[in-house]
């Protein structure tokens, strides 16, 4: 019986009708590094050093490099309380972080997405979708400069019932906030990064099998500095 409930679900996930041409996995866990809470390089020196960087090295970036930007990203900083290294507003945490990943070590090709409850990657769909999400983000070249480009996203029905209208708002003002997170993060790491709005909100949606009532919020391709 288990067996067969198992085979139905990999089934199920496998003829996912939002996208035809990308295969939806079973949920495939990687742990990531334990995140340093402290380093040498100070809030000024990273307010001061931070750019816009488009072009990246040829180098791959670490899985501890990724777990350090997606802690930097949404981590848990009061495991208390349940809040993130971002603010959000009431504490209602809409956001949500995918990466697409490509030829980095100990890790297959696909989109994962950001699990802060125990600092983890799960795989939700197999494969190099950077060419995809760099048709319907208007053609910028530095998503496919990048092997890992990230995703920032909102699942509206977290906040829309306590701020109603002001909800899409107070989603977009929190995805600036772990934007400029990642943009800091990325000083000592030697890592570059740039954020992009310009893109078909469908067609991402369309690329990361998103939910409806979930949206794309920002992209940001991320690479080691040349």
């Amino acid at each position: 019986m288990k067996l067969l409930l198992v085979g139905c679900l990999s089934f199920i996930l496998a003829c996912s009708p939002h996208d035809p041409n990308a295969e939806t996995v079973s949920i495939t866990t990687i742990e990531l590094p334990e995140p340093q809470r402290s380093g040498e390089v100070s809030v000024e020196e990273a307010l001061q050093q931070r750019r816009s960087i488009r072009d990246y090295a040829s180098t791959p970036l670490t899985l501890a490099e990724i777990g350090q930007l997606a802690w930097s990203a949404q981590g848990i900083t009061d495991s208390a309380r349940g809040l993130r290294a971002a603010p959000s507003a009431g504490a209602t945490f809409p956001v949500e972080i995918y990466f697409l990943i490509s030829d980095i070590d100990d890790l297959a090709d696909g989109v994962y997405r950001y699990r802060n409850d125990d600092h983890s990657l799960e795989q939700v769909i197999e494969g190099d979708l950077r060419p995809r999400l760099f048709r319907v983000s208007l053609g910028q070249d530095a998503i496919m400069n990048a092997p890992v480009v990230m995703v920032i996203t909102g699942v509206l029905r977290r906040i829309e019932p306590r701020y109603r209208e002001r909800a899409m708002r107070f989603m977009y003002m929190e995805a600036g906030h772990v934007a400029q997170n990642v943009y800091l993060q990325s000083v000592p790491l030697e890592i570059g990064t740039v954020v992009i709005g310009a893109f078909r909100d469908d067609g991402v949606s369309e690329v990361l099998q998103l939910d409806d009532g979930e949206y794309p919020l920002y992209i940001m391709p991320i690479g080691k500095l040349q």
